[in-house]
């Protein structure tokens, strides 16, 4: 069996009950980082053994993965931070797993989209994931596809490119289209910027933008 273990965003009490209890109940932990994933077990003293499973990596071992399902090992598959399969590996062994009627399970838990859309004070009644955009070939196209989307659109985006997405933003949707910038969700210096596309990266401009970062936009009227 195969469970999916949604991890906290920053906070380590932001883990539920039953997390903990899969955890320290299955045969092997998959995980982006063991560094990473390794802060989260010692914490709460779990300690099972740990095996990389990130993008690099996951075409290679899946069916290695699926063979052991498939022989009665029990794994728990969790991501740096967040829901597996949400901007993170998790679909390709899901899917093969369903192809050989191997049980998955998904826990509910954190997601960093959720509580940043809630907070950006946008409509939360219809929305679009649309994770990562795209940083050069398909750029153009997918914002002028979004440009007339009147659903509340959510994005992820790196430290790095922030200003240069906002400011591509308010290129195609206008300036004056409302956002939310969340950052450092969960943490100690976490951040919620809200107002116009051309207002919130004139903002972070004159700032040393760190963290991982939720965009929510609102949609066409």
């Amino acid at each position: 069996m195969l469970y999916l273990v949604p991890t906290p965003l920053g906070n380590l009490k932001d883990i539920t009950l039953r997390s903990l209890e899969i955890l320290n109940l299955v045969d092997l932990i998959l995980c982006e980082d063991t560094r990473t994933s390794s802060k989260l077990l010692q914490h709460y003293n779990i300690q099972k053994p740990l095996t990389p499973y990130h993008q690099h990596n996951e075409h290679k071992i899946v069916s290695h993965l699926a063979d052991q399902l498939e022989a009665g090992k029990t794994m728990a598959l969790i991501t740096d931070a967040g829901t597996p399969g949400i901007s993170d590996p998790a679909f390709l062994l899901v899917r093969e797993c369903i192809k050989r009627n191997i049980r998955v399970e998904c826990l509910p838990g954190a997601a960093a989209f959720v509580p940043a859309l809630v907070n950006s004070g946008l409509p939360t009644n219809r929305f679009v994931f649309e994770g990562f955009i795209p940083i050069k070939k398909g750029r153009q196209t997918l914002l002028k596809q979004l440009a007339t989307e009147e659903r509340t659109m959510i994005f992820y985006e790196s430290p790095m490119r922030l200003v240069k997405t906002l400011e591509d933003l308010a290129q195609y949707f206008g300036e004056v289209r409302n956002c939310s910038v969340a950052r450092e969700l969960t943490k100690m210096f976490e951040e919620n910027k809200r107002g116009t596309l051309k207002e919130v990266a004139e903002y972070f401009k004159s700032k040393t933008v760190k963290g991982e970062i939720v965009l929510v936009v609102a949609g066409a009227d």
